[in-house]
């Protein structure tokens, strides 16, 4: 198994009624001589995701400095809400602020994030454009343009999609062993070493008191969102971004994997020129988890990216 070169720790703080888990790495009892760095995972992913590009960071860059990565509520260790039979994307919003304020108060912070944990820190960035110092946004591509005529038939999807959770047709799978959930992790994503799978099994699901192992997320999240996606509205909220931003892509097309010329990457890029201070770049041989597959090429990024030589 994987052996992490930075051990992290985890704890629990009261956020919007929610017992939040977070994991941290660094030592706690340093005084900080960098802006606190957030990592906010994707979408059936949890916090500990990020450790491989922690262990990848430079001893230089990691001392004095406060790391913390968050798992979004219905994700990880962090509860869903009671009842939960669907999620708001706004939600997420109004926890990563309350985190921030815990961790970081009066502080800007550096904010990264992957996949829908990129969609959140973009978003976040552009409404509290003061709390952000800088920020990288990791295969965060948003999604395709709707249209109003579009709404009802969604409307209905929800409702329809809320039935179906209630009979029970829309669950995780489980898995007879931790073995299994590593070896559908490396299905999912070919380049994922055996050793990391492994490791990130650990984190991912849990036995229940039959040895099952389970998936760490919520059903719910997989009901379709009641409100459309609006790019006028995104593309508005971007633009009022503050922070220098980095737009990282694996060289793996994964918006073509998902949205069959839907939705594409030229589109991404053109809708990127409203941010104001906001430049791209590139890892080869990566997917989607890109920093999984490339964890010291995401880090370096990320650290010559974030360096500020007065801290």
């Amino acid at each position: 198994m994987y052996q992490t070169q930075r051990p992290s720790r985890s704890e629990f703080v009261t956020i919007r009624t929610l017992q939040y888990h977070v994991r941290r790495w660094g030592d706690a009892s340093a005084s900080p001589t960098g802006a606190p760095l957030v990592l906010a995972h994707g979408w059936m992913d949890v916090g500990a995701s990020y450790q491989f590009v922690v262990d990848a960071l430079s001893e230089a860059f990691f001392q004095g400095r406060q790391i913390i990565a968050p798992d979004w509520r219905g994700f990880g260790l962090t509860a869903p809400p009671t009842p939960a039979d669907h999620y708001h994307f706004a939600d997420y919003l109004a926890d990563l602020d309350q985190l921030l304020d815990h961790y970081a108060p009066g502080q800007a912070v550096d904010l990264v994030g992957h996949s829908m944990g990129g969609n959140i820190a973009m978003l976040y960035a552009g409404v509290r454009p003061q709390r952000i110092r800088r920020l990288v946004n990791l295969e965060g591509f948003g999604m395709p343009a709707s249209q109003p005529s579009q709404a009802a038939a969604r409307y209905a999807q929800w409702m329809d999609d809320l039935r179906r959770l209630e009979r029970g047709e829309i669950t995780l799978k489980g898995y007879d062993s931790a073995d299994g959930v590593a070896r559908r992790l490396m299905k999912t994503n070919p380049r994922l070493s055996p050793d990391k799978a492994q490791w990130l099994a650990q984190h991912w699901a849990r036995p229940d008191a039959q040895g099952q192992w389970h998936i760490l997320g919520d059903a719910a999240h997989k009901i379709v969102s009641a409100q459309l996606y609006r790019v006028d509205e995104t593309l508005a909220i971007h633009s009022a971004i503050a922070a220098p931003t980095l737009a990282v892509q694996a060289s793996d097309d994964s918006m073509g994997q998902w949205w069959k010329g839907r939705y594409t990457l030229a589109e991404f890029h053109e809708r990127l020129k409203v941010v104001p201070d906001c430049r791209t770049a590139v890892v080869q041989d990566a997917g989607h988890m890109l920093h999984h597959d490339q964890p010291q090429a995401v880090a370096a990024l990320i650290e010559h990216f974030l360096w500020d030589k007065k801290h």
